[in-house]
């Protein structure tokens, strides 16, 4: 071996470590736990070897199938919403206007907010008679409660994503706007076509893998939200916005249901590798059109 490679590997090696110890031995040890019912405060503690009956449980746990779907629901709202609105501010970040710079600042800084953080802030925006939503809902004659109303819930959890994670979409349609080649818009102007053809034939395939990608990280993210809706609302009013990761949490921590919670954790994690395969598909098959 030669020696720029030996010193390559030397520096890679403790990465390796890092991710083994980690990653890797913790995903193995997750799916071995998932074969076996294991629950530290039961009146037998220990490992007991039950095969795929974890598995076969979650097949018929209203509970786990109603938080999977709520999750799905909760995250094509808010990735379709940041999608919009984000290609709009973006395009609107494209054109000079004054206090551009002011209000790009100021878009970004939810970013910097971690999200436990972000949950305790909507959480005293939120509180009846003392946050501000709650207030200037009231002098309209909004009942705005929500550990009364599971529907006033769930919207205010997708608003608060949106909030959130909408500077994030803006950035990174921005930078596939802003590397967009100006010929062929400008050609196609001179031919006759106007703004709405120019963004519908030229612009969004142009954008096609810039939004595919900015999708892929989006639904990765809204499907494993925990922090946020832990603070804001702690998966109320009843079960209401009680999500699959947070249910996770409710079955692996209270619950000390260790077994049952790794053949969760492994079921969600093949759900959202589906998904992620497809949208890979999608990207790669729109790259090939735009190579072609």
């Amino acid at each position: 071996m030669k020696r720029s490679a030996r010193t390559g590997w030397g520096f890679l090696t403790p990465t390796f470590i890092i991710l083994v110890l980690t990653g890797l031995l913790p995903f193995i040890f997750v799916i071995y736990v998932g074969f076996f019912d294991w629950n530290v405060f039961s009146a037998v503690p220990g490992l007991h070897f039950v095969g795929v009956n974890n598995y076969r449980r979650l097949v018929f746990d209203n509970g786990f199938l109603l938080s999977l779907w709520r999750t799905v629901v909760f995250t094509f709202w808010v990735v379709f919403s940041e999608l919009i609105i984000g290609f709009i501010l973006a395009q609107l970040l494209t054109r000079d206007f004054r206090g551009k710079t002011f209000f790009r600042t100021v878009h970004a800084l939810p970013l910097m907010i971690a999200p436990i953080a972000v949950g305790a802030t909507w959480r005293l925006l939120t509180i009846p008679g003392f946050g501000l939503v709650s207030y200037y809902l009231a002098l309209i004659g909004i009942d705005y409660r929500l550990g009364n109303y599971s529907t006033q819930a769930f919207i205010t959890v997708i608003i608060m994503d949106i909030w959130h994670w909408t500077p994030f979409v803006t950035l990174t349609l921005l930078a596939g706007l802003t590397a967009v080649p100006k010929e062929p818009l400008e050609q196609a102007m001179v031919d006759g076509a106007n703004k709405w053809q120019v963004y519908r034939y030229l612009t969004i395939p142009m954008m096609m893998p810039v939004i595919l990608t900015t999708t892929f990280i989006r639904i990765m993210d809204a499907l494993r939200i925990v922090d946020e809706v832990f603070m804001l609302t702690g998966g109320g009013p009843g079960n209401s916005t009680r999500f699959i990761g947070l249910y996770i949490w409710q079955v692996v921590f209270p619950k000390t249901d260790y077994g049952y919670g790794s053949a969760m954790s492994l079921l969600t994690l093949y759900f959202t590798l589906v998904l992620c395969w497809l949208l890979f598909i999608a990207i790669t098959q729109v790259g090939k059109q735009n190579t072609d």
